[in-house]
């Protein structure tokens, strides 16, 4: 009987692959050139490309651990060399490339890189004018970062010498080229900021080809560079080459003799400016002193110095007119200010105690009699109104209707007003009010208003 196949899921023949494919050496470090097209890059940081040629394309990722450190943005249609593994994307079975380096391809990898950090520096405002600092007319030491070794710190310090040969002058050895050239640099600037020593940096070397320089155009250099405390003059190589560390030093040199030509002043320079200032010292004073002998000339023509006795006369009359004037004015003053004193005494007196008091007793007495007159009048016209309503209630009052004829019926217990012939009965018995007594009365019989129309 035929032995069973093994039957595999596509899981583990991805698997197989990819381990297979991993396990070769040539596949797990291997260096590809093509073009790059359908680029991605992801918000995860990751970067989705296909590297293509005329004959064929790979599917390719690149992670963000390692895009990172890429010295340029890469970009659709762009040329480039890759390194990386290849393997198997479980999940859908296709095989793709694992970039971890990536670079430009042909002579301009380098420029590319150097164009794209510029537009991001200067994107960050790191080559604005308004940034850069003024160097000091008289720098009190100069710093040198650059090689020992190199013709640079020679044209530099034989400049220096030459020029203003006072000047202290502290050299900072780094690497200007290779791999350790931009971290060595960026740490000399930052030892001479942190001494404090000097007031002003030369930061440069000779003349190279872009490779050489490129030291001047990392990223790191130039920030070290923008962020210094010190005002930095930049010297890298000849007149015609233009580094990152150009655009952000607060200074460029054409070369490094140009720098330190820049750093400080000429020493005959200086003697001629101190000469000029010389001259126009002596100038001054000539004419300042021909001045005042003019004026001493008038001062001694002067009638003052010539009759002194008479100018004394003068000045005593004058002086007598003052003191008269002084005189006038002064008793003119004290008149003003006794009748001012006058009249403050009377207002003083009116305001005094005593007569405040008999003012206001006066006034009291006169209110007192204002008062009892108004209660005399208020009194008066009352009593009248009482009076009047006394008079009117007495022609009201039941006992002067009474008094023309008129009286009250009431029941025999005096309590019920009798008002009508309803109120009573014949036998009872009632009681007649008069105004000048009572009666007793017995009804006998009773009559109504219709019985005496009906009898007329």
């Amino acid at each position: 009987m035929a032995e069973q196949p093994r039957i595999y899921s596509i899981k583990e023949l991805n698997r197989y692959i990819r381990m297979k494919l991993e396990s070769d050496k040539l596949l797990s470090d291997v260096w590809l050139r093509g073009e790059i097209s359908n680029f991605t890059h992801h918000s995860s940081g990751h970067m989705y490309f296909t590297l293509k040629d005329k004959d064929s394309r790979l599917k390719c990722i690149m992670f963000s651990s390692h895009n990172q450190r890429l010295p340029f943005i890469p970009k659709e249609g762009m040329k480039v060399i890759a390194r990386g593994n290849v393997s198997v994307y479980e999940r859908d079975g296709n095989y793709q490339f694992y970039a971890i380096q990536m670079q430009p391809d042909g002579l301009g990898s380098l420029y590319l890189a150097y164009e794209q950090l510029k537009q991001k520096l200067e994107g960050e405002g790191l080559f604005d004018n308004t940034r850069k600092r003024a160097l000091p007319a008289f720098p009190k030491a100069i710093g040198v970062i650059t090689s020992s070794t190199g013709a640079a710190v020679r044209d530099i310090l034989i400049t220096l010498q030459r020029r203003y040969p006072v000047i202290p002058v502290f050299v900072a050895p780094v690497l200007v080229q290779g791999k350790g050239a931009a971290p060595s640099i960026v740490r000399a600037i930052e030892l001479m900021n942190r001494l404090g020593e000097v007031d002003v940096l030369i930061v440069g070397r000779g003349g190279g080809s872009l490779e050489e320089l490129w030291a001047f155009n990392e990223e790191t250099v130039a920030r070290s560079i923008a962020g210094s405390g010190i005002p930095v003059i930049s010297a890298v190589g000849h007149e015609t080459d233009y580094t990152i560390a150009d655009f952000v030093a607060d200074l460029r040199a054409a070369t490094p003799t140009a720098a330190a030509e820049l750093a400080v002043p000429h020493q005959s320079e200086l003697r001629q400016q101190l000469q000029r200032l010389e001259q126009r010292l002596q100038h001054s004073l000539r004419g300042r002193l021909e001045q005042d002998k003019q004026r001493l000339a008038r001062v001694r023509r002067s009638p003052v110095l010539i009759h002194p006795r008479r100018y004394l006369l003068e000045q005593a009359e004058r002086l007598d007119r003052l003191r008269e004037l002084l005189n006038h004015r002064a008793l003119r003053t004290i008149s003003a200010s006794g009748e001012r004193l006058g009249r403050a005494r009377a207002r003083l007196a009116g305001q005094h105690p005593g007569a405040q008091a008999t003012y206001a007793g006066k006034r009291l007495s006169s209110l007192k009699r204002q008062l009892e007159q108004s209660m005399t009048g208020i009194q008066r016209m009352r009593r009248m109104q009482l009076q009047g309503v006394i008079r009117g209630l007495d022609a009201l009052s039941p006992l002067k209707v009474m008094a023309r004829g008129y009286s009250l019926v009431y029941d025999d217990k005096q309590e019920r007003l009798i008002r009508s012939i309803t109120d009573v009965q014949p036998g009872d018995m009632v009681q007649v009010n008069l105004s000048d007594g009572q009666l007793e009365c017995h009804v006998w019989s009773m009559r109504g208003a219709e019985d005496e129309h009906g009898d007329k």
